[in-house]
């Protein structure tokens, strides 16, 4: 199991210890999914969360009018899983879903949370991590979902997941963006 890709990413966060390291390095197993498989379900209670190392997935939830809203990519480099629901130990309101062919190494995030009690650096990647994603990244996208046209919403799509365009299927963006597929296509055409 190649587990370099993996701290190279997490010292993008924080220096770890070579200690450190070697008791995450413990936990982490490699596993593979095949595109359309779910690593999490809507409904489930889950204890575990993956760096993808090669693949893509997606975190979704189904609106009641039933279309599929796209939340997050999770393509190589990044950490997915159902996160609030992962640390309340309640049930997800997301499926995170496969959507191609995927290598992972997952692991088990209460005993993840034990590291983080027990060594200083983890616990700094761990705070730098969660500023990162959950404050910094999410407060824009929520302010530009709210306010900001499709065009614009668009056009920060492809700034912040240029390697994506051609991986996705034009209705996957467009739940992403929140809008229909048909009005991405305007949009698409109004660019070029």
């Amino acid at each position: 199991m190649n587990t370099t890709p993996f701290f190279q990413k997490i010292r993008t966060y924080a220096a770890l210890s070579e200690e450190a390291e070697q008791a995450w390095r413990k936990l982490l197993a490699e596993k593979t999914y095949n595109k359309g498989d779910d690593f999490i379900r809507i409904g489930q209670i889950p204890r575990k969360v993956a760096f993808v190392v090669k693949g893509l997935l997606s975190q979704n939830y189904i609106a009641e009018n039933g279309d599929t809203i796209i939340k997050h990519f999770f393509p190589e480099g990044r950490i997915a899983g159902s996160i609030p629901a992962t640390l309340t130990q309640s049930e997800s309101e997301f499926t995170v879903a496969v959507l191609e062919d995927a290598v992972v190494l997952e692991y088990d995030f209460g005993a993840f949370k034990k590291l983080v009690e027990k060594y200083r650096d983890i616990a700094g990647f761990y705070i730098r991590y969660m500023e990162t994603h959950w404050v910094i990244d999410k407060e824009p996208y929520e302010i530009s979902y709210r306010y900001d046209t499709a065009k614009i919403r668009y056009d920060q799509f492809l700034e912040k997941y240029p390697q994506l365009v051609k991986r996705l299927k034009k209705y996957q963006i467009a739940a992403y963006l929140g809008i229909t597929p048909t009005q991405l296509s305007r949009i698409f055409f109004a660019n070029k």
